[in-house]
């Protein structure tokens, strides 16, 4: 649905009239006589009576009015006759006339029904609540117009009913005539539904501003929702008279916000607002950050009203679509195959707004993407090299058992190995061709140490991923073994029941002795993050779930 902008009508040029100048006549002189003077013959009137002249000059004048009346009279019936002639004797629509808001005068049936199943399909039919208008298909909203049907009703508007009557209205004014319609009620219900969000105006409580640095209240706005059981009463009843302009009208009610008045917190505004917004957008997947800060007059504009359910009075909270507006705004940087969760960011603010805290982060997402293959390239060559387990590359293309040069397969979104809320001042980075890993803290390296990986017949997956679990000392059945300070990191597979992570020198279940002690900086395990004994603990000890935990090839 697109915002509807009605044509431009270019203001109609007046043209210059210059008036020709006037020619003078010259009336003949006539003979002068004397004051008083009586031709012979002739009887002085009285004053004020008429002379038999003057009595003979008006009957002339009545009698030349009444014929140039009946003159007139029969050159217009001459005419209306000539321009009926003309009108019924082709075979187009009389002029004027609009069958379903298009302009059908003077075309054929045929290439008036074409005209209309055009426009209709390609123009779409307007909704408008009467201050604003977007354009929708008929077939979004379950419609479907008679064309042919339509353009005959067209045709016979001033011929099968009202004759002369209608071609006289036709030549001096317009018809509009009803589209031919069926609808679908049920489409059109779940089609208005899923355009709540551009059409309706949320109600906005009262807020505050910040001007000149003083806090000042902002008055409430009245909210506006669509009412789709009116709207579908309508076109129940009458479909084709409701659009017979190809105009819908939206029905809308009005919504009253739930706080009216902000003043009572004027005070705590001013203080909220001595404090610049920060927000940054992290990246875990690459580690990058974008960092906006929102100044206290451009958020303080923001600031509403709330009713606080956990107390008896208001509170201050963003209002959300402005907010929205904003992030959309700044996540438009972003590349295409990323994005932000705007719904989560969201809450995420406004509850660290809740707390007093002006500095806060949001997540950036990855959307899924494909993968074109290279000859050679197996399911688990390329889940290597992307850093996402290959069965869970399996997993978003079920019925692919074989590759080939060129064959475009689906990866998962990254986010999907990183299942649980992100630490975001921790960061665990292991390197499979160093053999070593290094934690950092608030951006500082914390620790540096030796690490063994997996072995080549069972090696570590590259990737990023997250601290899932914690077990003081897991049991692996496989191996038989048991893996002290033992951290989950990754499942190989989707669900897959078992977990790859950090763990210290494991015990050999049946003997009771330790394992690869003397294995340090070089690979060992069957895919776990080999430490010694002292490390395991303190990184266990430090490293909650949810640390992002980079493997590196």
């Amino acid at each position: 649905m697109q915002q509807y902008q009605p044509p431009n009508n270019q203001p109609t040029v007046p043209h210059q009239v210059t008036q020709p100048p006037t020619k003078k006549h010259t009336l003949p002189s006539q003979p002068q006589h004397p004051v008083g003077y009586t031709p012979p013959g002739q009887n002085t009137p009285q004053r004020g009576e008429p002379t038999n002249k003057t009595r003979s000059s008006g009957l002339k004048l009545l009698a030349m009015a009444a014929f140039m009346g009946l003159f007139v009279t029969v050159i217009g019936v001459v005419a209306v006759g000539v321009g009926m002639f003309v009108l019924y004797g082709n075979d187009a629509i009389l002029p004027n006339v609009e069958a379903g808001g298009v302009d059908v005068g003077g075309l054929s049936e045929a290439d008036a029904a074409q005209k209309i199943e055009s426009q209709w399909l390609n123009d779409g039919i307007v909704l408008t609540d009467g201050e604003r208008s977007w354009m929708i298909s008929p077939q979004e909203m379950g419609i479907t117009i008679d064309a042919t049907g339509t353009a005959k009703a067209a045709y016979a508007w001033g011929r099968d009913n009202g004759g002369i009557t209608n071609g006289i209205q036709a030549i001096m004014g317009e018809a509009s005539i009803e589209p031919r319609l069926s609808i679908d009620l049920t489409i059109a219900a779940n089609q208005l539904d899923s355009i709540r969000d551009v059409v309706e105006i949320p109600a906005k409580n009262a807020g505050v501003q910040l001007v000149n640095g003083q806090v000042q209240p902002v008055p409430p706005v009245e909210g506006r929702v669509i009412d789709i059981d009116t709207i579908l009463e309508k076109l129940r009843i009458d479909a084709a008279g409701e659009l017979a302009d190809g105009t819908l009208t939206i029905e809308m009610i009005g919504v009253a916000p739930a706080v009216t008045d902000a003043s009572p917190l004027l005070a705590e505004a001013q203080q909220l607002l001595s404090n610049s917004l920060n927000i940054e957008a992290y990246d875990p997947i690459r580690d990058e950050a974008f960092n906006w800060s929102v100044t206290p007059t451009e958020w303080g504009q923001w600031l509403i009203a709330s009713s606080d359910s956990n107390t008896t009075g208001l509170t201050l909270t963003l209002d959300t679509a402005s907010l929205r507006t904003y992030l959309e705004q700044q996540a438009a940087a972003l590349d295409a195959n990323r994005y932000i969760d705007i719904d989560g960011s969201l809450e995420k603010i406004n509850t660290a707004l809740q707390e007093k805290q002006f500095n806060t982060w949001i997540q950036v997402k990855h959307n899924p993407t494909t993968y074109t293959v290279q000859g050679g390239e197996t399911i688990s060559s390329i889940g290597y090299d992307t850093g996402i387990p290959y069965p869970w590359i399996q997993a978003v293309n079920p019925g692919v058992d074989a590759l080939s040069a060129g064959q475009v397969i689906n990866l998962p979104s990254l986010d999907d190995l990183l299942p649980i809320p992100v630490v975001r001042n921790k960061r665990i980075v292991v390197s499979i061709s160093e053999q070593a890993m290094w934690a950092y803290e608030n951006g500082d390296l914390k620790w540096n140490w030796v690490v063994s990986t997996g072995i080549t017949r069972s090696p570590t997956s590259p990737g990023i991923f997250q601290i899932r679990s914690h077990e003081i000392n897991a049991f692996g059945g496989q191996w038989n073994l048991y893996m002290p300070h033992f951290m989950g990191v990754y499942e190989p597979g989707p669900n897959a029941g078992v977990m790859n992570g950090f763990h210290g020198f494991p015990t050999d279940a049946s003997g009771g002795y330790l394992l690869w002690t003397n294995s340090l900086g070089s690979p060992a395990t069957y895919g776990c993050i080999l430490l010694s004994l002292e490390n395991a603990e303190t990184l266990y000890n430090w490293a909650e779930e949810g640390v992002v935990v980079e493997i590196r090839r």
